[in-house]
């Protein structure tokens, strides 16, 4: 047993009083944050466990009282210890939608999905001070980490100083199609690895702690161009078409009509993709997690089909079939 998880225990039996239980680890994710199920024989929870030194817990409290109260399925905090980077949360099952997804479940599944976003989405006050904005800074910065550490690092390719500034280009221009959209209470990891089938309120939503104000369609791209899962490109309009007249009903878009959102949606759509890429590559040389290099080439396909139609992403797409296709492949 490492000395975290036994501070853990100790925690749990000295300070919460919980002196009889089972604990086994729950799930992992690409932070430093770990969660353990507790088990008393009775009742189940979860408990974080987020080092101090390298994760803060409190976005994760704040974040998660604001969005039950707006009616999304968070999980409860019960009791924290900030200090020493532990939570016990209420437990919201084993089953993700990754492994629940097939045909048969999906209309059910993602029609659950995307009324909890439209719920959040409604709900959640634009000028709340809650939030950081997704702004042009950020976006430009995970952007970046595409060339940084999956063209650069994982693929040893170098960019000549033309091509340096026209993927520059090409990364403000997505950053300014982020930014021209309506703004929304923004998850920002709302897909299948962070949402639980539960029997009430489903879904059950995960790792929220990182959510700002930002792109009304980048949750929705999350969810829908998935980096675990894919889905034919007519069945994904259809669920886009879905989000739109919902999210049109609850004054979401403000008159935006489909083509604009479908556009909007997929310009987020490499945005996001691209930084996930290099997120992905980075996990492999720097944190020593290389079972994310096999989501890579499912993402860059999301990537190569949008390119391929936006005339305002060329660069892009000559870049991609230049450097990277014939090195990945």
């Amino acid at each position: 047993m490492d000395q975290r998880l036994e501070e853990l225990c100790y925690w749990l039996k000295s300070d919460l009083g919980i002196k009889e239980f089972g604990i086994a680890p729950a799930s992992s994710d690409a932070s430093f944050r770990r969660y353990f199920r507790v088990d008393t024989g009775t009742d189940t929870y979860i408990v974080m466990d987020a080092p101090p030194d390298k994760e803060d817990c409190r976005p994760f409290v704040t974040v998660a009282a604001a969005m039950g109260g707006f009616g999304v399925n968070v999980p409860k905090v019960l009791q924290q210890d900030l200090g020493r980077g532990f939570l016990l949360l209420t437990d919201l099952g084993t089953q993700q939608y990754l492994g629940a997804l097939s045909a048969d479940t999906a209309p059910r599944l993602y029609g659950d999905a995307i009324a909890s976003l439209v719920r959040l989405q409604s709900h959640g006050p634009i000028d709340s001070t809650l939030l950081p904005p997704y702004d042009q800074a950020l976006l430009m910065r995970e952007m970046q980490l595409f060339p940084d550490w999956f063209l650069g690092r994982h693929l040893g390719v170098v960019l000549g100083p033309a091509e340096r500034d026209a993927l520059a280009e090409n990364f403000d221009w997505l950053a300014q199609q982020a930014l021209a959209q309506p703004r929304a209470w923004v998850h920002r990891d709302y897909h299948s690895r962070n949402l639980m089938v539960t029997t009430a309120d489903n879904p059950g939503v995960l790792d929220f702690q990182d959510a700002v104000i930002g792109a009304v369609t980048y949750d929705l791209v999350s969810l829908l161009r998935d980096c675990y899962v894919a889905w034919p490109l007519a069945q994904v309009r259809a669920w886009v078409r879905d989000y739109h007249r919902l999210a049109t009903e609850h004054g979401i878009l403000d008159g935006v009509e489909f083509e604009q959102l479908l556009r909007w949606f997929d310009a987020m759509g490499v945005q996001r993709h691209l930084k996930a890429i290099g997120i992905f590559a980075r996990l492999n040389h720097r944190d020593g997690k290389p079972g994310y290099l096999n989501d890579i080439p499912r993402t860059l396909r999301y990537v190569v089909d949008v390119v391929a139609h936006e005339p305002q992403l060329k660069e892009l797409r000559r870049l991609i079939e230049e450097k990277v296709l014939p090195r990945f492949g």
